[in-house]
């Protein structure tokens, strides 16, 4: 069966899914709102279940940013729902966020069935904006949790970025050079290099590399 991994900047593929919260047509139910669509390798499994708990503890945080959270993984709803109750009455968390009931067919569209790591999705992230568009893939292996705090930070530096026509240097908003401050576009001319260095709204090391405070 063929993989096909989704691109940057790819429109989502549509699926129409079954999730423990009911039919789901992505991404055209969520279109106007971002979402995060993770995918993991299976129910009752250890890594799983403290990523699931971990991607609790940031939905509220996403739902501040109208953004939506997803997770996936090829077992039934009925496996799903057990498993939250699991969740539920062993750990005292109570998963809010939809859990799509997967298959062969949909995790091939998202490039999550990798040959090498067994017969499991991987562990996938998608972050998708309001039109539709794939901005972000971060995949995992199965014995790797993921960092919930970097699908937030990423969601975060997405939406800046956006809305502000800037770039977000490394480890933002806490860098070691910049701090919060954010990358502006570099010159394209010479004559823009040259203003660019003497506009007082802007820090910069050179005319290539100036950041500044939103």
């Amino acid at each position: 069966m063929e993989n096909n991994m989704p691109l940057l900047g790819d429109r989502f593929p549509e699926l129409e899914v079954q999730t423990t919260h009911g039919p789901l047509n992505l991404p055209n139910d969520l279109k106007g709102s971002w979402f995060v669509l993770f995918s993991h390798p299976a129910d009752f499994t250890p890594v799983c279940t403290t990523e699931f708990v971990g991607f609790q503890n940031i939905q509220e945080e996403l739902e501040k940013l109208n953004c939506a959270l997803i997770g996936m993984s090829i077992d039934q709803v009925f496996s799903h729902i057990k498993w939250v109750e699991w969740i539920k009455e062993n750990l005292k968390v109570e998963i809010k966020f939809p859990i799509i009931a997967g298959n062969d067919t949909i995790a091939n569209k998202l490039g999550m069935l990798h040959p090498g790591k067994g017969t499991n999705t991987v562990r996938a992230v998608f972050i998708i904006d309001p039109e539709g568009k794939v901005r972000l893939i971060m995949y995992y292996p199965q014995e790797i949790g993921r960092n919930m705090d970097e699908v937030l930070r990423s969601v975060k530096a997405l939406q800046t970025s956006d809305t502000n026509g800037v770039a977000t240097p490394a480890n933002w908003p806490n860098n070691d050079l910049i701090g919060s401050n954010v990358i502006v576009s570099p010159a394209t001319t010479e004559g823009n290099a040259k203003k660019r260095l003497e506009d007082k709204t802007i820090t910069c090391f050179d005319w290539w590399f100036c950041h500044k405070k939103l």
